[in-house]
């Protein structure tokens, strides 16, 4: 019976050891949540309220938008709160619903890259057909796929996580309930666990990676064979947004898992915190800096300009679909 002794908080150790450290990881991780959320909700609300921004590429921005809010949301604050805690501890529903939402919209986020990735691949190789093939309904479905299939990831891979036995084991060695960071608590067999989740990420992961290098090395090969310099500046400026915003997301998924194993195991567990807190608010970043229709929208909401804008252009989502 003590095997199977029900858990129903849990205590995450964070960086117990450097309580000092933790001071400093409130601040930083403060500032860049707050940058996270404001800078992703005034993208949705520019691609709201702009009729500029009324394209498929924009709808997209904003599920990322979206997507990036709530991930980080879903384990920031309370992990904030627990800086200044001595004790940090989190309910079991707390960290079923943590763990869940942290993988389902990782695993969105890969699916949506890829989305957008052939967003820009139909709109730089066939213009003529972009209208036709990237119309409203068939963005909301692939937008709508792609937060389902994160989602039912998630849902399979937590219900297989939290059958296991935990023999009464309720200390994660993390800042917050991470998968690989519970699945270290289980007594008993996880090759099922460990299979279903390497399966999850040549699948989600991997596949749409492969999508996106092939999207890419056709649209590179349309733009050279762009006759004019300026055409072909035109034709890249579209996507280098969304190509720095892959390359920072794999780069640093990439640097995380295969990098050497570190002495320290806290060294691990920054990393990870800073690609989680990271790496969100780098992507209103890339869009305001290397687009130029969110620069103008967003000089236009600070100059007031933004209603006249909404008048003097027709709504144009149907048309640019």
């Amino acid at each position: 019976m003590a095997n199977w002794t029900a858990v129903t908080e849990y205590v995450l150790l964070g960086l117990r050891e450097h309580h000092n450290l933790e001071t400093v990881l409130f601040v930083l991780c403060l500032a860049i949540y707050s940058v996270n959320v404001l800078g992703n909700s005034l993208l949705i609300g520019l691609s709201v309220l702009d009729p500029c921004l009324h394209s498929p590429m924009y709808f997209f921005l904003s599920n990322l938008s979206l997507m990036d809010i709530c991930g980080t949301s879903s384990f920031v604050p309370l992990m904030l709160v627990d800086f200044l805690e001595a004790r940090k501890t989190i309910s079991f529903p707390g960290c079923a619903l943590q763990m869940y939402l942290t993988l389902a919209l990782g695993s969105t986020e890969c699916l949506l890259l890829a989305v957008m990735a052939y967003d820009r691949y139909v709109a730089i190789c066939q213009p003529l057909g972009y209208p036709e093939i990237m119309r409203g309904q068939t963005c909301v479905r692939m937008a709508v796929l792609s937060w389902g299939t994160g989602s039912a990831n998630s849902l399979l891979q937590s219900l297989l996580t939290w059958s296991l036995p935990f023999c009464g084991r309720n200390i994660i060695n993390h800042f917050f309930c991470e998968i690989l960071a519970v699945l270290k608590l289980a007594c008993g067999d996880i090759s099922l666990n460990a299979l279903m989740l390497m399966v999850a990420t040549a699948v989600l992961t991997l596949a749409p990676l492969l999508l996106i290098c092939l999207s890419y090395i056709f649209i590179l090969a349309t733009i050279l064979r762009v006759p004019s310099a300026a055409g072909r500046h035109k034709a890249f400026s579209t996507c280098s947004a969304h190509i720095t915003v892959v390359v920072v997301f794999y780069g640093t998924i990439s640097f995380m898992y295969f990098k050497p194993k570190a002495k320290n195991p806290d060294l691990d567990k920054i990393i990870a915190l800073f690609y989680g807190v990271v790496t969100p608010s780098l992507n209103p970043i890339s869009y305001s800096l290397r687009n130029a229709e969110v620069k103008a929208a967003a000089i236009a909401l600070l100059c007031g300009d933004l209603l006249s804008r909404k008048m003097s252009h027709p709504p144009c989502w149907s048309s640019a679909l």
